[in-house]
């Protein structure tokens, strides 16, 4: 297999310089008025017969670009667009030397005579938006939004969906400017197809109110809002899908949309029992996730390796419908509206080898469980943007959520010493049902003052949270040893969680110098009330029932959190650069009533001091800086606090401190990016840091029966550090054929202050994960992507009696998809993982492969598909992870095997019997 992927590799590089004829274009854009150069124009080359993109590029700060390509073609048509311009075309011979159309001047367009200007441009820059024209970029017939975003320069899209630009997460999907069933992309990104989008715009994310006062969006994350072709406005469109296999495997789906120029009404329902999480028409390629993870667990400990193969833990069968309302009620009020009804049944079986490190000793404790969990989901999501005038907005955002979850869960546990002698075990079995009920609502009021760009802002978020739940429990826990003790629950225990939360907060922005230099005076008032009753009853034998109250197993806790921070802001925004400085001054006062032990009852007051700073700098359309730090402080939990005992788990007995500190946090971050569309090639870095001061941890004591007692302190010391990068490069051998290269670099450092048996130590941990990519794309014929990941890992102790650990992974894939001959598709996901450092009676690699083989039938509309779910068969997500105190394996139930045959149908009436129309689009001026 390593040798096939080595030789494809070759390959596909070999072919990038061996097709097409070499040329090279170069030139000078400068305005006719004034002879100023113009940044940021799009040049791009077409085919004369049929207007199919050849390359593009974006000219620099000089207004200079070189178009440097391949071609079959003797001439091309060179356009030049840029906004407030009028469109420049010239045909131009194509041959072996170097063309240089030295200084082009471009015509102020008359905007009197034309208000609209046409433009076939595949990409537009214009201020802070980047805008793609989707008919420049071509797809399979049937591509859906995902596939395009694929094909965008500077644009990455994971296997769950994620999808990060230049390095940076997008966090919405708009339709229009309008959501699109609420806040999962995947449902747009997966399920809507590319014939129906006509631009891709793409800005830092911004809420409705911030786009209203002019405010500069989030610069860490961005936002993409698709807009429909007009004559796509209006129709009905979806997709319909059902499929069965072996092992009594199944899938279902279905989505239509009903669209009415603003007005758009969408259906979704879907169930399936192959762990397909969400909404999916189960395209095998899409739903299956990462095969490798490295993870984070827990708030005292960190994983500094881990390992599994395939998808998550357990067989989940479930269940989802919604449906999407959106419009726009007179000029410039908007609304929208999502119900989702969701249900899933999971079964589950684990078992857990876990080495335990103490300063002295070791010991073993090993555990097997079984779960069982029901879960049923109702939730109602709605926007309404109220626009009174051109000065004053209101956004209402209300939502409510009800839920109904039951869970069996049984478990059986042992611990024995460095010799294997039995010390302690326990059985437990419980039946946990929890009724939730979540309603919420932010309310925005946002006045501007003028053009200077003074603006007051007031905004609510109230939110009213209540749990009920039912819990048995049946355990038996036994402790051997010089002082033997065994410990029988049989035990009903109500409870009730309610949380009543509501944030106030008003800005005014003064302006400085007029839409330039500002002054933000903030002023936030959040209060949180919250109660928690637990009352637990034993079972007595003589009434057979459970009436007799456990006050030591049970909690009647008060707690109220005020919370009053003022803010002051000096802001800088120009064209180029935006930059804050801030500072808050926070008073916290904590209240928590125990009106079962009443002499335990907390009151904690607190105050500090905030700073945040950001810098941002646009060198040009294709390069930006970018720089934060943030001073926070984090107010330690009630449950950490609190000085009650908790012995609910005979084996760990918890107490709070009431002595603890609020703990510091400095973050700092800063990155780089640069997408050079001349060259094709991207690159991005980004680093970060977290220091904490006065960090709250667990500090515990386990005695000779291996019996934990834990409370919590303050340290220092505990930091966190990343690295990464990214560069990327796109050779396109000619109009049909593409090869992309990605080679990126991580790594990161930990140091993680803790305690072990009162034993204060650090524990370094330090990462590396170099990762190559290669991607090699003809256009309608195949698609061979294959890649590696190494993952090195060491961690260091200050303890003697500590062992330094190293670890290395090694991880290849290759993904294929052939679509010959036509009609024909397929797929190929192939994944091979190697950990020498697992244990023994672990499985020290693994092939994951699963494929599919889909035909076209009904011109086009529907598809008849034979997937296989790891053709190999030997899925396993075995795990190892070693923490500051302990190494663990573990293994869980997975799906297995199955083949599966579906059938999906796409109908359309969209548009001119739902083709896209034409190529051309409109750029308002």
């Amino acid at each position: 297999m390593k040798k096939y992927l080595c030789v494809l590799t070759l390959l596909c590089a070999c072919m990038t310089f061996s097709q097409g004829k070499p040329f090279k274009i170069s030139g000078t854009l400068i305005s006719g008025d004034d002879h100023t150069p113009l940044e940021s124009a799009t040049i791009y080359l077409e085919t004369i017969k049929d207007s199919t993109l050849v390359t593009y590029t974006i000219s620099d700060k000089k207004g200079a670009f070189v178009l440097d390509h391949r071609t079959y073609e003797d001439s091309l048509n060179l356009i030049i667009s840029y906004i407030g311009f009028e469109t420049y075309t010239r045909i131009l011979k194509i041959g072996k030397d170097p063309l240089n159309l030295k200084t082009i001047p471009l015509k102020t367009a008359n905007v009197l005579d034309e208000i609209l200007v046409r433009s076939r441009a595949p990409i537009t820059i214009k201020k802070d938006t980047l805008e793609f024209n989707v008919a420049s970029f071509k797809t399979k017939k049937d591509a859906t939004v995902e596939d395009l975003l694929k094909e965008l320069p500077g644009v990455e899209v994971d296997e769950d969906g994620t999808i990060k630009i230049n390095g940076k997460e997008v966090s919405e999907i708009l339709v229009n400017g309008k959501p699109f069933f609420g806040n999962d992309p995947t449902i747009t990104t997966r399920n809507l197809t590319k014939d129906l989008i006509e631009k891709v715009q793409i800005t830092d994310a911004k809420s409705k109110a911030e786009a209203f006062t002019g405010e500069k969006g989030d610069k860490e994350s961005k936002s993409i809002n698709l807009t429909i072709k007009e004559e796509n406005n209006k129709g009905v469109f979806g997709r319909v899908a059902a499929g069965a296999g072996t092992d009594e495997r199944y899938e279902f789906a279905g989505l239509i949309n009903v669209f009415d120029n603003e007005q758009r009404i969408s259906v979704l329902a879907g169930g399936n029992n192959i762990n397909s999480a969400g909404f999916s028409f189960g395209e095998l390629h899409k739903m299956f996730g990462s095969v490798n993870s490295v993870s984070f667990s827990g708030s005292d400990s960190f994983v500094i390796d881990g390992r599994s193969f395939g998808g998550g833990q357990g067989v989940t069968r479930s269940q989802t419908a919604g449906v999407n309302y959106a419009d726009e009620l007179g000029k410039g009020n908007d609304v929208s509206a999502d119900y989702f009804y969701s249900s899933s049944h999971s079964d589950n079986a684990s078992i857990v080898e876990r080495e335990n490190i103490l300063p002295d000793s070791r010991y073993f404790s090993n555990s097997s469980s079984n779960s069982i969990n029901d879960t049923e989901a109702h939730s109602v999501n709605t926007a309404f943007d109220i626009k009174i005038d051109s000065t004053f907005l209101i956004n209402v955002r209300p939502s409510f959520r009800f839920s109904n979850s039951k869970n069996s869960f049984e478990k059986e546990e042992t611990s024995s010493d460095e010799n294997y002698t039995l010390i302690n075990q326990g059985k437990t079995y419980s039946f946990v049902e929890i009724i939730g009920k979540d309603f919420g609502n932010n309310l925005n009021l946002t006045k501007r003052f003028g053009k200077d760009g003074s603006f007051l802002r007031v905004n609510m978020n109230a939110n009213i949270t209540a749990n009920n739940s039912s819990d048995f429990l049946n355990s038996e826990t036994n402790i051997y040893g010089n002082d033997p003790n065994d410990i029988l629950r049989d035990q009903f225990t109500e409870g009730e969680m309610t949380s009543n939360r509501l944030g106030l907060g008003i800005t005014y922005r003064l302006p400085l110098q007029a839409n330039s230099w500002f002054l933000d005076f903030k002023y936030a008032y959040d209060i949180d009330k919250r109660k928690d009753l637990r009352s637990t009853f034993d079972f007595d034998q003589q009434s057979q029932s459970y009436v007799n109250f456990n006050t030591t197993l049970s909690t009647d806790f008060i707690n109220k959190n005020h919370k009053h921070t003022p803010n002051v802001k000096l802001v800088y925004n120009s064209e180029k650069a935006n930059m804050s400085l801030g500072s808050g001054y926070s008073l916290t006062r904590l209240e928590n009533a125990d009106r079962l032990r009443p002499e335990l009852s907390l009151n904690q007051t607190y105050d500090f001091l905030e700073l945040n700073a950001n810098f941002d700098y646009q060198f040009n359309a294709m390069a930006s800086f970018s720089a934060y730090y943030n001073l926070g402080n984090i107010t330690p939990e009630i449950a950490q606090l609190q000085p009650y005992t908790d012995v609910s788990d005979p084996l760990n007995t918890i107490t709070g401190n009431p002595s603890l500190s609020p703990s510091k946090r400095h973050r700092i971050s800063a990155d780089y990016n640069n997408y050079d569309y001349q060259k094709g090639s991207g690159f991005y870095v980004y680093a970060n840091a977290y220091i904490v001061d006065d960090q709250v941890v667990s500090k515990s004591q386990v005695d000779e029966n291996f019996v934990r007692t834990t409370t919590y302190t303050n340290v220092n010391g505990n930091y966190t550090t990343y690295l990464g990068s990214s560069l990327s490069k796109d050779f396109k051998i000619d109009s049909v054929q593409t090869v992309k290269i990605n080679v990126g670099l991580s790594a990161n450092a930990n140091n993680r202050v803790n305690f072990n048996n009162n034993i204060e130590y650090a524990a370094m941990s330090i990462g590396l994960n170099p990762t190559i990519g290669v991607s090699y794309t003809w256009k309608n014929l195949f698609e061979i992507r294959p890649n590696y990941r190494l993952s090195i890992t060491n961690t260091r102790y200050d303890l003697d009696d500590f062992e330094d650990r190293n670890f290395l992974r090694h991880s290849v894939g290759i993904r294929t998809a052939t679509f010959m001959p036509k009609k024909l598709e397929w797929r190929n996901d192939i994944n091979f993982t190697y950990n020498r450092d697992v244990a023994e009676g672990f499985q020290k690699s693994a092939w994951f492969w699963n494929a599919s083989l889909a035909y076209s039938v009904l011109k086009d509309n529907g598809n008849i598909t034979l997937k296989v779910y790891d053709l190999l068969n030997q899925n396993t997500n075995a795990q190892r992870i070693a923490t500051d105190n302990y190494i663990q394996d573990s293994q869980s139930t997975v799906l297995e095997q199955y083949f599966m045959l579906s059938f999906s149908w796409k109908f359309n009436s969209l548009g001119s019997k739902g083709k896209s129309g034409r190529d051309e689009f409109f750029i308002l001026d």
